[in-house]
This record gives C-alpha cells, structure tokens and sequence, in this order.
C-alpha cells in the first residue's frame, strides 16, 4: 500500500459499536460490549482492498448489564484491566472476497498474549452525511477461543454444567469517518 494516497478512516464512536457473546451455563447466552474504544483504517481508494486497520477497546468500558459480572470479568479472573487495560486488533491482511464482503485477518492482543485471527467483513456501503463528511459502514464477526488469551476462570456446578463457555463471538457494528 502507498503511503502517500492513503486515505485515513477513524471510527466514529457515536455510530458504532463493539459486542461479545459467550454461552452461560451451556444454556443461555450473555451478551456484552465495550463502550469506549478507538481504531482506525489507511486504504488505498475506496474499497479497502489491502487497508491497514488498527483497533483498541479500553477494558474498563466492559458491561453486561451485570455490575458484579463485569467486576469480575475485569479482575485478575479474566481480562486483569488493572495490569492489562486494553485489548488491541492489528491488520496483517484485508482481502476483498466479493462486491462488499472481505476477510479481516490480524494480530488480536489480550492479556499480553497475541494471537491471529480471521474476521469476517461485510462493507455495508460508503455515502456522505448530511454535514459533508463520507462514512462508510462496516459489520465484523467473528469468534476466539478465550482460554487461548489467558482467560482461563470458570466453574462447574454441582450438576456438572460449565458456568462460562469458551467460545466468545464478536459482532461489530463499525461506522467510519473519512479524515483526509
């Protein structure tokens, strides 16, 4: 990619947002978010074949509707936001699958420990707001396995259920601003 006539995209907090979901008790599912978060995209032209995407989701901004739940998921437990306050997405690759669809693969930090993933990436469309700016518009999902980024707790009830599942699924709604 050529520096020199990249575009820059930033998120657009106000428009976007950052969710998990991982199974309760084998039964139930809990959702989740991050509600503080930033990130970024360097592309070529307007299809983002090839960009760059950086994001950061500040751990502290976790919530499930569940004060003690997300006490706990913040603690040494799981993600440790006391010594571990954000987790991190670099791109390695952004590669144009169809008219609007694209694979996301990156390095995903958690815990200090950095793995790769693949995400899946539908680009809902590019327009200009009623203020002039150019937005596009982006859905990610994807999913990891959570024991392999140090997020190990979990219980066993006394009939033999799991308490928290280690499959987590990611689904964000991303809405980018063009910056120049």
């Amino acid at each position: 990619m050529s520096t020199a006539t990249a575009t820059l995209w930033t998120i657009d907090p106000t428009h976007s947002e950052v969710q998990f979901k991982i199974k309760h008790l084998v039964i139930s599912t809990v959702t989740g978010s991050f509600d503080s978060f930033e990130g970024s995209i360097e592309a070529d032209g307007n299809d983002f074949s090839d960009a760059n995407a950086h994001f950061e989701a500040d751990i502290n901004s976790i919530s499930t509707n569940n004060e003690d739940r997300d006490a706990h998921l913040k603690s040494d437990d799981f993600f440790d936001a006391e010594n571990h306050p954000t987790l991190a997405f670099d791109s390695t690759s952004f590669e144009k699958i169809s008219s609007s669809e694209y694979k996301l693969t990156g390095d995903l930090t958690i815990r200090d420990t950095t793995k790769t993933v693949e995400l899946e990436v539908t680009h809902g469309g590019t327009v200009e707001d009623a203020y002039g700016n150019t937005k596009a518009g982006f859905e990610i999902n994807g999913s990891i396995n959570r024991k392999e980024f140090g997020l190990t707790w979990n219980s066993v009830t006394e009939a033999g259920n799991v308490v928290v599942g280690d499959e987590v699924k990611l689904a964000l709604n991303i809405q980018l601003i063009q910056n120049g």
